[in-house]
């Protein structure tokens, strides 16, 4: 059960082309951001969409593969982990971030 303790799956939509880094040693880095939306009824019984937008970090093949196939408005469904990390930035001033590490990505788009 320890792979249920810290597991995230989204079906959604990217937000923007994919922007991948190569670090010394050939290591890839690609982050992209990905639209989740959920539909709900309000008070008038009209329906409301709601949208979440998570940052999503790739590594090595499937980094390589977000890259070379995805791209902005593409769906996708992936499976990974959520991070926390912190940063400071130039001013001093300590910043939070939450992204999701990509394991797995399946492509849902047909094929044009």
């Amino acid at each position: 059960m320890t792979t249920l303790s810290n597991s995230v799956h989204l079906i959604g939509r990217l937000g923007i082309d994919p922007k991948s880094f190569e670090f010394d040693g050939g290591k890839m880095k690609t982050t992209f951001s990905l639209a989740t939306s959920d539909y709900y009824k309000d008070a008038k019984g009209e329906r409301v969409q709601e949208t979440q937008w998570h940052n999503i970090v790739a590594w090595g093949k499937i980094a390589k593969i977000a890259a070379d196939y995805l791209n902005k408005g593409k769906e996708i469904a992936l499976e990974g982990k959520l991070t926390n990390r912190t940063y400071e930035d130039k001013e001093g001033n300590k910043k939070y971030f939450t992204e999701v590490v990509a394991n797995q990505i399946l492509i849902l788009d047909k094929k044009s």
